[in-house]
């Protein structure tokens, strides 16, 4: 009779057990690590655009059933405009075991990916992710990283053919980017291209901090540049208010990669929705969190970019925009 209660006893036990540890997984609250180039305060804008984008983002889990604190935990690491503090920030996600890892960026997705081959690694938004080493191919990134990428091979190519329509005798543009962002090599290489088929001469000019941003502008004034293309990097970005007044009052119009710039005075914007684009990064997170693997994820380009234009800054330029050009606009700010 004992040795019959006793298999009774055993067989229950081996029936729960792999139910007990399922629950105790099912259980288990998981951890989201977001990783930022930049700062938690951005003082070019109040409230903040990195605000908004994270607000984005947890709005988008919430409408997913995830609140935090109940069934989700994000940890957050901003560098605050240095991009050395990365890897660091990285390894201390990597230390903590979070589930998911959300990088915006070049710099920070590739601190991420150095840090860890086996934590999924969710770009929410970057330039090049095949040009910065991070995969092989987008429809078949393999290995613990997807997401999104900001650039189509022609942006940079459109940003200036957008610039010649508003100033259509200009033979000399200026690009500034951010040597320390390895995603700001790809767009450079692409403006070069397409100066060439538009017959304009580039003045590629560095900047990674806001005196190396006033030295530019001179450099721009001193070589006579017609125009400035202004592309995207965290650093570059948290200077707007600056860079826009310097393309000011320099009389030099601007085309820049994200519509913050417009908001604060910058002439014209061509580049992708952030916003959504974050928003959409939460749908690779589910999947990720739900045990789809991230290497199976193709990571997606934006489907629609946004042309917006400061009729002010215009005006106070000079400059008469083309009525085929203000049709075309997503925004025009008066």
């Amino acid at each position: 009779m004992r040795l019959i209660v006793l298999a009774v006893v055993l067989s229950v036990g081996l029936v729960w057990s792999p139910l007990a540890a399922e629950a105790q997984q099912a259980g288990k609250v998981p951890r989201i690590g977001l990783l930022s180039p930049a700062s938690s305060f951005d003082p070019g804008r109040n409230p903040n655009d990195l605000a908004a984008l994270f607000a984005a983002f947890r709005e988008s889990l919430h409408e997913l059933g995830y609140v935090e604190g109940q069934n989700v935990k994000i940890e957050f690491r901003w560098a605050e405009g240095n991009y050395d503090r990365l890897p660091g920030l990285a390894a201390d996600l990597v230390s903590l075991n979070v589930d998911v890892i959300v990088t915006y960026g070049t710099p920070a997705s590739q601190a991420a990916k150095r840090a860890t081959s086996t934590i999924p690694i969710v770009m929410a938004a970057i330039i090049d992710p095949v040009a910065a080493g991070l995969v092989t191919s987008l429809a078949r990134p393999g290995g613990n990283v997807t997401g999104q990428s900001m650039m189509s091979p022609d942006l940079v190519g459109k940003q200036l053919e957008i610039l010649r329509e508003v100033v259509p005798k200009v033979s000399r543009v200026a690009v500034l980017h951010n040597p320390a962002n390895p995603g700001n090599a790809p767009q450079v290489r692409h403006a070069q291209d397409a100066a060439r088929t538009l017959g304009v001469r580039l003045q590629p000019l560095e900047a990674g901090s806001p005196s190396e941003i006033d030295i530019a502008f001179a450099a721009m004034t001193k070589e006579h540049a017609g125009a400035v293309v202004v592309v995207v990097d965290a650093v570059l970005q948290s200077n707007r208010t600056r860079i826009s007044d310097l393309a000011a009052r320099h009389r030099l119009p601007a085309v820049y990669g994200l519509s913050e710039y417009a908001e604060v005075g910058g002439l014209l914007t061509y580049g992708p929705n952030r916003l959504e684009m974050f928003r959409h990064a939460v749908t690779y997170v589910d999947k990720i969190l739900k045990g789809t693997k991230p290497g199976d994820l193709p990571i997606e380009q934006p489907r629609k970019f946004e042309l917006v234009i400061n009729l002010k800054t215009a005006k106070a330029l000079g400059l008469a925009i083309p009525q085929t050009l203000l049709l075309r606009a997503d925004q025009v700010i008066q």
